[in-house]
């Protein structure tokens, strides 16, 4: 049995049990145990029938609804106090080919419940819609496993008993595909691209312009990532990356769906977001950047959200656009405490031919990355240029 077609069945799966009366947390334990089963019996022989009579292979989500029913009824049999729902739950529908409503929207909108922690609402949706296991997660956040199911159990938790038709809210389920998409690549799952393959999910189910815009932003993204790090792991910043290693196809993807959401004329977050990104995927070059639609861009953003961080990255964009004196000039009416506050100093004071202070600055900044192959990079701009004063 193909792993992605399991995968993609997982929320399917999930929904239709919790549309007959199971709560979440329990729909998932079923879901996840039929789906061992499955791994199990189609593996050893993908052409037996199961005890339903249905053959696996013929109707996977078929069979997959039937065994995870039961394993939900067996689960409910025994526990006691659950008795009254199981009077209720035994009008069990006849096995047979699965309904095509889709309830992937709904277990989007139930995993980013707004009482969850960020970082729970991104393995809950990982484990619930991406359908990847604990151990699968637990590694791409370089946690250990127990760790990582006392999360997800917690989460699920706190969603059970939430009903099931409740309006979600769709910024929330964008805010957890984004940060899903921010982790990147560790261990065994690429979550970056874990995180596109949902929002196209999400995004055929939904006209919402936003979530257009965060999948062109995700996919425009993505088009650089091979070009980011060196062999050996080291970044690449942007302006030094060979374009010629970015992939035209997800550029080419990414800015068509972008014009289609800004036709609608419903400017999000997001989408101004990818509206930078494109304008840097366009340009053939560095020195060929269209510096001022960048920093227009940004003071749309700086409309729509009022952040810091968008201030910060606007001021490195204003030091392009009109010169590092006045990317200085927006910088220092920022909070100095920022997070990368002093590498946009230290990059805009080299750039304004100030090396001492430059140096000075990425070295300080190194000692505040948030991770390791910033400050080695970081580390290394401040050698660079200490190593170029010593001449």
């Amino acid at each position: 049995m193909d792993e992605a077609l399991l995968r993609t069945l997982t929320p399917t799966v999930i929904g239709v049990l919790v549309r007959r009366g199971a709560d979440f947390a329990a729909a998932e334990d079923a879901v996840q145990d039929a789906l061992v089963e499955a791994v199990r019996k189609w593996q050893a022989n993908p052409s037996a029938s199961s005890s339903s009579g249905e053959r696996p292979m013929r109707d996977p989500k078929g069979w997959l609804i039937t065994v995870a029913w039961h394993k939900f009824l067996d689960a409910a049999r025994a526990d006691n106090s659950r008795q009254q729902r199981e009077i209720r739950l035994e009008c069990e529908p006849i096995p047979g080919q699965a309904a095509a409503q889709d309830d992937t929207l709904q277990l989007y909108f139930l995993c980013a419940h707004p009482s969850l922690t960020p970082s729970s609402a991104v393995a809950l949706t990982l484990r619930a819609v991406g359908g990847l296991t604990t151990r699968q997660i637990a590694q791409a956040y370089l946690v250990p496993e127990a760790t990582m199911a006392q999360r997800i159990s917690r989460a699920k938790r706190t969603v059970t008993g939430v009903r099931f038709s409740r309006h979600g809210d769709v910024a929330t389920v964008l805010r957890v595909l984004y940060l899903v998409f921010n982790e990147g690549y560790s261990g065994d799952v690429d979550l970056a691209a874990e995180a596109i393959r949902l929002t196209r999910q999400l995004a055929a189910l939904t006209t919402h312009e936003e979530v257009a815009g965060l999948l062109s932003l995700m996919l425009l993204h993505h088009a650089r990532r091979p070009a980011r790090t060196r062999p050996d792991g080291r970044l690449v910043p942007l302006a030094e990356q060979d374009r010629g290693r970015w992939d035209t196809e997800l550029i080419a993807e990414g800015i068509g769906v972008l014009q289609a959401a800004l036709a609608r004329d419903r400017l999000g977050e997001f989408q101004a977001q990818a509206a930078i990104a494109a304008l840097h995927a366009d340009a053939r070059t560095t020195a060929e950047t269209d510096w001022v639609q960048i920093v227009e861009w940004y003071d749309e953003l700086v409309r729509l959200t009022d952040s810091p961080v968008v201030r910060l990255n606007r001021a490195v964009a204003v030091g392009e656009a009109d010169g590092p004196l006045a990317g200085l000039a927006a910088l220092a009416e920022l909070d100095p405490t920022l997070p990368r506050h002093t590498a946009a100093a230290a990059y805009l004071h080299e750039r304004a031919g100030e090396p001492v202070t430059a140096a000075q600055l990425y070295a300080e900044s190194a000692r505040s990355a948030p991770n390791l192959a910033e400050r080695d990079h970081l580390t290394r701009q401040a050698a660079r240029i200490n190593s170029r004063l010593r001449r």
